[in-house]
């Protein structure tokens, strides 16, 4: 039974949290596949042919993360600036808590994916692009909020123009142009490289946007006004994404019509998210913008109370299961030896579902005794970085 909501205000900050934490799940049932089930990798975007519906599903599920992460990201930080003072403390915020990301993903993120000291990979991740992305932020929230949407959609829509344009290693772009639109691979030294795995070009885009609808959820804005916005916003996203997709041409690699119907609805769905094509955030962001109405209208109810709790603390989730996935696969490794795919790990999406499902639950304490230590000790200044 759903309980009365405290206050509009409270089921409004529930929603983001809750939904923050929704994309946390999902994104922690993808890494127990990355850990668990590597032996049936996948590619981006998927090969359809070689993909069960199982994988592809679970894989497309994940997609959601980055993309409401980062929108949220803008988002929060609207509402920090309203709750402190202005765009000057925001952009403050920004760049401190953006070198701060930026400084994580090289030292415990890293770290978390390789148990090597020294490194001789180190990936930049999504933490890095939400790092370089609030840093980007730091300066455009001083743009009026109109030029700052134009900004954020001609990101959005027009950076696949730029998907032909390559500078090689023996550029002086080469490097700025990875980690703006190009995955690749940085040759640090003879021992180190880095593997650039989230241009942060379209991450800009997608923040800024964050900022921009911040005003539907700050202090005296009508909920009825923010429902009616969300719902028109995502039901106008997922026409476009549906126009878009069956013309063909822009925005994302083909679709074709395969052998089953099954296979040519995953053709559809088969969107690239390195970088994050037009497309893959039009679909995404869209549903994210829904979901966000439909926790909001849901209000206080126990499930939502419960993905609040992992929203409410993302960072030391995000650090908390990397660690712990790694011990495990650590600890598998000692057992059954490398051969994942024969002696050790799922041989089912169902297992991998399950095994994700198990350490949601048992990460549920740590991250609601964190959430409320950062409630009751807002005295220490380096727990809201976290």
């Amino acid at each position: 039974m759903s309980q009365t909501p405290s206050s509009p205000g409270a089921v409004r900050l529930l929603s983001i949290d809750a939904l923050r934490g929704l994309v946390i799940l999902f994104m922690l049932l993808d890494h127990v596949r990355e850990t668990f089930f590597l032996h049936r990798q996948v590619s981006d975007p998927m090969d359809v042919a070689g993909t069960e519906p199982a994988l592809f599903v679970s894989r497309t599920l994940a997609h959601l993360c980055a993309p409401v992460f980062v929108l949220l990201t803008g988002l929060s930080a609207y509402l920090f600036g309203e709750k402190y003072q202005g765009k000057g403390d925001v952009s403050a915020f920004l760049f401190k808590r953006g070198l701060f990301l930026v400084a994580l993903e090289f030292t415990l993120v890293s770290f978390a994916w390789t148990f090597q000291f020294p490194p001789t990979v180190i990936y930049m991740q999504v933490i890095w692009a939400i790092g370089l992305s609030m840093l980007a932020l730091s300066l455009l929230v001083w743009l009026p909020r109109g030029a700052l949407l134009v900004l954020s959609v001609a990101i959005i829509a027009g950076h696949n123009l730029l998907d032909g344009v390559h500078f090689g290693p023996e550029s002086p772009l080469h490097v700025a142009w990875m980690a703006l639109h190009e995955r690749g691979w940085i040759e640090v030294t003879e021992s180190l490289r880095l593997r650039l795995s989230y241009p942060v070009l379209p991450w800009i885009g997608v923040i800024g946007l964050g900022y921009v609808i911040g005003p539907w959820f700050g202090r005296g804005a009508d909920a009825l006004v923010r429902q009616r916005r969300l719902l028109a916003c995502g039901i106008a996203g997922l026409f476009g994404f549906s126009v878009l997709r069956l013309i063909n041409t822009y925005g994302e690699q083909p679709w074709q019509v395969a052998d089953t119907t099954v296979q040519t609805l995953m053709s559809l769905f088969n969107i690239t998210k390195y970088p994050p094509s037009l497309l893959f955030l039009t679909l995404t962001l869209s549903i994210g913008l829904l979901l966000l109405r439909g926790f909001e209208r849901v209000g206080e109810r126990r499930w939502i109370t419960v993905l609040a709790v992992f929203g409410s603390a993302p960072m030391f989730f995000y650090l908390l299961h990397l660690y712990v996935l790694r011990v495990l696969y650590l600890i598998a490794v000692a057992a059954f030896g490398l051969d994942q795919g024969t002696y050790f790990g799922f041989d089912s999406v169902a297992a991998v579902w399950l095994a994700a499902l198990l350490l949601a639950v048992a990460h549920y304490p740590p991250v609601r005794w964190f959430s409320a230590l950062k409630a009751r000790r807002r005295d220490i200044a380096w727990l809201k970085y976290l």
